[in-house]
């Protein structure tokens, strides 16, 4: 599935806990329809301490940011900082995202 939102972008969690929440996409999962953002869902994984090739991993909590469905994100306008929907419009060949909000283009 074509997915409009890519790496790097601005976006902004629309449902869930971290609702309101503005960040940038560190991952996408097209296979499962999940992006991770930076911030947001965080987990905590304990680490029992581990000894492999000589090096000693010490115990303790490890904290990341698990993927979220893509639905629960919007895209941030570059323009007024809003979530706005994404429209996909070929020019000259080349596509180009465009937000609905404004009409401006969102590809860098």
């Amino acid at each position: 599935m074509k997915m409009k939102i890519r790496k790097g972008d601005r976006v902004m969690v629309i449902s869930g806990n971290d609702k309101d929440t503005v960040g940038e996409v560190i991952r996408v999962i097209p296979d499962e329809s999940r992006i991770v953002v930076k911030g947001v869902n965080i987990c905590i994984k304990h680490q029992a301490q581990t000894q492999s090739r000589g090096k000693t991993i010490p115990a303790g909590k490890m904290e990341f940011e698990a993927p979220i469905n893509i639905s629960n994100v919007m895209l941030v306008d570059p323009k007024d900082g809003k979530p706005t929907r994404v429209r996909i419009e070929r020019k000259d060949g080349e596509t180009v995202r465009v937000s609905t909000r404004t009409g401006s283009p969102i590809d860098k």
